[in-house]
């Protein structure tokens, strides 16, 4: 009589449903894979151009800007003078040995003054060193 109500009322839920949980897994490894992403490429984006000769190989850049009013910034952090790019050049060598220096260099800055950093990274054995220029466009 009454025992038929009360058996299918005791019959525990035996199995347990893992699709919404494996959806959740899912959804959240894409959410921190792409934040993840975006956190990890602080940088500027860039279309590079192709080119056949080109490697996907990439220099340990050391950059030293050189500002008119005296100012030095190196890897964008401001210096309190010239010498203490000795410093920072041997610390970057000594870690990346193909470091490569590139020096921008405001035109009114001395050539006295750029020669000085010169000298300076090559006491830090920085043999690679560039300058960065503005490219000048002329019409053809």
């Amino acid at each position: 009589m009454a025992g038929g109500a009360t058996q299918e009322a005791d019959d525990a839920i035996t199995g347990i449903n893992v699709t919404p949980l494996v959806d959740i897994t899912l959804v959240l490894l894409i959410i921190f894979m792409v934040t993840t992403k975006i956190v990890m490429n602080q940088t500027v984006p860039l279309d590079l151009p192709k080119a056949a000769t080109g490697t996907a190989d990439v220099q340990v850049v050391f950059s030293i800007i050189l500002a008119a009013d005296g100012r030095a910034v190196v890897d964008g952090k401001p210096i309190p003078n010239d010498d203490a790019i000795l410093q920072l050049a041997r610390d970057a060598s000594t870690a990346h040995p193909d470091l490569r220096a590139v020096i921008k260099a405001d035109a009114a800055v001395t050539h006295g003054r750029v020669i000085h950093v010169l000298d300076l990274l090559k006491q830090a054995h920085v043999n690679k060193i560039a300058f960065g220029v503005t490219p000048v466009v002329t019409g053809h």
